[in-house]
């Protein structure tokens, strides 16, 4: 059986995810309608999340602390809610609240050296640019 994984990362261009503070702050207040509605067809189709334990942590903690109305409940934030997770932790313990990213370090700190090949790319809302890239270990 073949599984493709997707890394999926909101960073801004000097590689970090987000500002620090208690803001969710995951679009930078950038999102608009086409954003919105391509991150919703993403998660059309039935797929696992794969979560680290500090990732898995903030996101609880953002929804847990987020009501119907906020930003972080989008439409596509629910459909991915609702697909299977399984959390990669030694450090956490049980009860895991799935379902009910706010990280100040960079992104790609202490990964291994690789090449990346862009593969495509487009333009959302004007002012969003989408980049998929076919990682390869860098020799």
């Amino acid at each position: 059986m073949t599984a493709t994984y997707t890394f999926d990362v909101f960073s801004s261009l000097d590689g970090f995810g987000s500002a620090s503070g208690g803001d969710w702050g995951g679009y930078w207040g950038k999102q608009g309608p086409e954003l919105l509605d391509h991150r919703l067809a993403l998660y059309s189709e039935e797929q696992r999340m794969v979560f680290g334990a500090n990732t898995y942590r903030l996101f609880a903690q953002m929804l847990a602390s987020s009501t119907e109305e906020s930003e972080v409940r989008d439409p596509w934030v629910a459909r991915m809610v609702a697909q299977p997770a399984i959390i990669v932790s030694n450090t956490l313990e049980e009860p895991l609240d799935w379902p009910s990213q706010n990280g100040s370090d960079a992104i790609f700190q202490g990964a291994a050296d690789f090449d990346l090949e862009l593969i495509e790319s487009q333009t959302l809302d004007g002012n969003i640019q989408e980049l998929t890239y076919r990682p390869t270990l860098h020799v």
